[in-house]
């Protein structure tokens, strides 16, 4: 095999390496779940999803998106309107630790390494006894690049099922558990 043979044979083998490294990383984050929870998998996409909002809490940033089901409903004036969302209604909450970027004009918070993502799914018969919401959080290891479940170690603390976010959205029941606005576009 020529010297250019065996440079292009390289760069192949390196790319389908490259390439198989983030099939499996995008694969393992799909078989993460709580237990007796959410799954990971039932968010598929949430990265595509349109933002309903943005926040900002201490020392983390954070953007909430909704799958089409979570948007309609909210353009249809849910829950302001007394309605509940749908079953299939989605929400992911993706956390990053905020960071000061001196590079930009005016010096902006923006976003550093992710810190855990939050997701909520509306299943009135599946999550019957927590407000018709199930919930799932997944703390994010930036050295390995994976996803685990939460815990009670973490904060907020997180019970291992579909209801440990019922208790604080309680306090929300009249906009049927859920916290986040729709932003005026």
């Amino acid at each position: 095999m020529s010297l250019k043979g065996m440079r292009i044979g390289l760069g192949v083998a390196v790319s389908l390496v490259v390439s198989g490294v983030a099939i499996s990383a995008s694969q393992d984050k799909y078989t993460v779940k709580v237990p007796g929870g959410l799954a990971f998998s039932e968010f598929r996409g949430y990265e595509s999803w349109p933002v309903i909002a943005v926040s900002h809490n201490g020392d983390k940033l954070a953007a909430i998106l909704g799958n089409p089901a979570m948007i309609e409903a909210y353009k249809a004036g849910i829950p302001g309107n007394g309605k509940p969302f749908p079953d299939g209604a989605k929400m992911a909450k993706v956390h990053w630790n905020a960071k000061v970027d001196e590079d930009l004009p005016g010096s902006p918070t923006v976003p550093g390494v992710q810190h855990d993502v939050d997701f909520m799914a509306k299943d009135s018969k599946r999550f019957a006894d927590s407000g018709g919401w199930g919930y799932g959080a997944f703390e994010y290891d930036a050295a390995t690049k994976t996803f685990t479940p939460a815990t009670m170690k973490d904060a907020p603390p997180q019970g291992e099922n579909a209801k440990c976010g019922f208790a604080c959205h309680k306090a929300v029941k009249d906009q049927d558990y859920v916290f986040t606005k729709y932003g005026t576009r």
